[in-house]
Parts: C-alpha cells; structure tokens; sequence
C-alpha cells in the first residue's frame, strides 16, 4: 500500500511538472506572437488564472526569457507592467548554404534580427568537405561576438536547397550543390567545437515559407505557395496554416518538375527541368554574356541582381527579353501549382522579388489564363519582403522553438544548466 500510494506521488508530481512546462510554453509563445502584455492581458487572452500566470512570469524573468517593460497604456481597471520576451539573453541561429553564398543570421526570441553575414561563394564547384568547413567559418565569425556580449544560443538550422532528412541531418541529395548522402549536422557540431544547443537541418524552401508565415502573423494567409527564386527554385507549400512536408518530407522539389522534354540538361541528371528555364542561371544565361560580372559568383548576388534591375529600368532590351521569357515559363509552371495546391497567396521569393516589378503583374495577368478555376481560384500574386534573408530567418525561428516549446531548457540563473539538451 505505502509503495502504491508512493508511485502515485511520483506520477502526480510528473504530471503537476508537465503541465507547468505546458502552460510556461503558452506563455512564451503567446508573447512572441503578440507582444508585450500585462500579467492581467496574458490571463485573460490564454484563458489562465491570473495567480498562474503571475507564477509563470515570475519563473520566466527568472530564467532570462523574459523582462518587464514599460506600464500598459490603454488597459482597464489598474495598469499593469508589461511583460514581453527578453531580447538580449539568447539568440537563434539560421545558417544558408545556397548555389552563390553562404548566409548566417542571428535572431532574438521575439524576431529580431541581431546580427547577419552573407559571404559570396562559388559553392557549386567547392568540395563538400571544403565548403562545411567555410559554412563553420562564416559561422563562427558571427557567434563568438555575440557569446563574447553575454548572449547564449538556443539552437541552429541549417537549409540547403534540395531532398534533406532532418531526423538523421544528412542531404540525401542536393543537385546544385554536388551533395549526396552528406552528413552535415555533425560536421557543423565539430566545427563549432561541439556546443550544447540543438543543430537541425531542413529545406531551404520550407524554411523560407516558415518565415514568411511569420511576418504575416496569426492572422495571416494560411494556404500560400512560396517559390524561392536562386539558381535553383523551391517551393514552400502550406496548407491549413501547416508547412505540407510529405510523407518523409521530401515535398516542395518543384524545382524538377519536367516542362521541357527537348531542353537543358539539368543538375539532377535530367532534361528540361523547370528551374532550367526560371532559375536565376538561366535568367542570366539569357541577359548577360559569360564575362559579364552579374555573372560573377565571387560578387554578392544581392548586387548583381541591383545591377541587372538597373538595367531593365534603363529599358535595355537584351534583360527586358531575358525577363520576358522567364516570365513565360514562370506563369506556365506556376498556373499548375495553383491548379493543384489552389493556395490564397502565391509569393514569390529570392530574385523573383527582386524583379518583381516586372514578374509580379505579368503573372498575375497570366494566371488567369493558366488557371482552369475561375478568377484564379481566388489566388492573387505577392512579393515577399524578405529578400534573401528568408531561409537564414526561416531557420532561426525553428531554432527557438527548442526554448519556446520547452521553457525550462533555459536555467534559472544561478542553478547548473541540465545537460541534455541544455542551453550553453
């Protein structure tokens, strides 16, 4: 009898704990998607007690996650001090390896951005055991600062454009990159010389489109299509507000859809894939001869794409007509992804953006042709805002999931940090 009644202690003290680390995540989360807030304002939106709430904060200050702001203004009855996530104690990293750049960003729990690099990088023709070791590098130069300043890491993601597996962090097959079954989160823990905090891996795209559900809010668009417009082209597809990643997520590889029997021959070993025709190599291959610098990989792309928009704005005819097909091909691709997903919002992303004065309302236009629904299934066209920082800023929002979903990882100042899992 004593050893049952024992045994239920223990069970009941394991669910008191597990619920407290439930209600401490809405907490956290509630603020990241809303802002500073009241203790009284928190209660009141979650559904919580305000004694609970109180507790929850009061644990959260505690553990650096959290700070006192300014007195509410506008509230009802006694204004309360805000409380909003603390912006400074831990950040989040997202780190990119794409056809012509590595790219990190670190990130705040409430979505700022507190420090990016993007370094141009010929990636196509470097070795894979080379361009880990840069990817480290690129890193590291922007980490240590920030760990120097006092800041502690919460996780990282890496995105690579092609067929990833998250759970065993190998590129099954990245084919602008040259990688095959390439492990790359454990040569990335060894390169930052094994520190505690969680390293993922996931799809360029994927994580472009987490991103861009996040500067849209909670009440956001939540069926949208995102194309990631580089030297290869992703798709981002979410469904329900939900990212669809497949049945091994492998989905969003629209990239290789065939639309061209008789054209190029594509990375991937196959002929006339769509990214042979709307990727930003064929763009270029159209507008620019092979010596011309926005042809360079050694010259930052952001700038090369400035060069060629400038271009187009003068009226040149050689990039007017290098847009114009692309354009076509685009609008053909993109009027069968709508055809299928039937998606709110069609965002187009990467150098698509960029360019989008002159893709945004061509496709529009030309969906409506393409699309056997009426009025475009209701789909309407938009640019994303991110430029090419969406992947880095996709991933760093993944990685603070490991503190947003389990606030305790995070120690109580002055106690020892647990050791799995924890945060460094």
């Amino acid at each position: 009898m004593e050893r049952t009644t024992s045994s239920l202690r223990g069970a009941l003290t394991a669910d008191q704990v597990a619920v407290r680390r439930h209600n401490l995540a809405v907490v956290m989360n509630h603020l990241r998607l809303h802002g500073a807030r009241s203790r009284a304002r928190v209660a009141a939106e979650t559904g919580l007690n305000k004694a609970t709430v109180s507790s929850l904060v009061a644990e959260l200050v505690d553990r650096g996650l959290v700070t006192e702001g300014d007195t509410e203004r506008g509230a009802v009855g006694r204004p309360g001090r805000a409380v909003q996530l603390d912006a400074t104690t831990y950040v989040a990293l997202g780190v990119e390896v794409n056809i012509d750049y590595v790219s990190v960003l670190a990130m705040s729990l409430r979505g700022e951005a507190v420090a990016e690099s993007r370094v141009p990088l010929d990636t196509a023709n470097m070795a894979p055991g080379e361009l880990l070791q840069r990817m480290g590098a690129v890193t590291k130069a922007l980490l240590d600062p920030l760990v120097e300043g006092g800041a502690s890491p919460v996780g990282l993601t890496l995105a690579v454009p092609g067929i990833v597996e998250p759970a065993t962090g190998i590129v099954y097959d990245a084919p602008n990159l040259g990688w095959q079954e390439t492990p790359v989160t454990e040569p990335m823990r060894e390169l930052l010389g094994h520190p505690e905090f969680p390293i993922l891996l996931d799809n360029e795209a994927n994580l472009a489109a987490l991103a861009e559900l996040d500067v849209r809010g909670p009440d956001g668009a939540q069926e949208l299509l995102l194309l990631t417009g580089a030297a290869g082209v992703g798709g981002g597809i979410v469904s329900g507000g939900r990212l669809l990643r497949g049945l091994r997520g492998f989905a969003g590889e629209i990239g290789h859809l065939q639309v061209d029997r008789a054209g190029q021959p594509c990375r991937c070993g196959r002929v006339g894939c769509w990214e042979t025709v709307v990727g930003l190599n064929a763009l270029l291959g159209l507008a620019a001869d092979s010596d011309d610098p926005v042809r360079d990989p050694s010259v930052d792309v952001v700038q090369r794409l400035e060069d060629l928009r400038a271009r187009a704005e003068a009226g040149d005819d050689r990039t007017l007509s290098a847009i114009d097909e692309v354009c076509g091909w685009l609008a053909a691709g993109c009027g069968s992804l709508v055809n299928i997903f039937n998606p709110e919002v069609l965002v187009l992303g990467g150098y698509f953006a960029v360019l989008g004065r002159w893709f945004g309302a061509r496709l529009s236009e030309d969906l409506g042709r393409q699309v056997f629904a009426p009025d475009s299934g209701g789909c309407r066209v938009e640019l994303s805002t991110l430029g090419f920082s969406a992947a880095v800023r996709g991933g760093a929002l993944r990685a603070t999931h490991a503190v947003l979903d389990d606030p305790t990882l995070a120690p109580v100042r002055g106690e020892v940090p647990r050791t799995s899992g924890a945060l460094s």
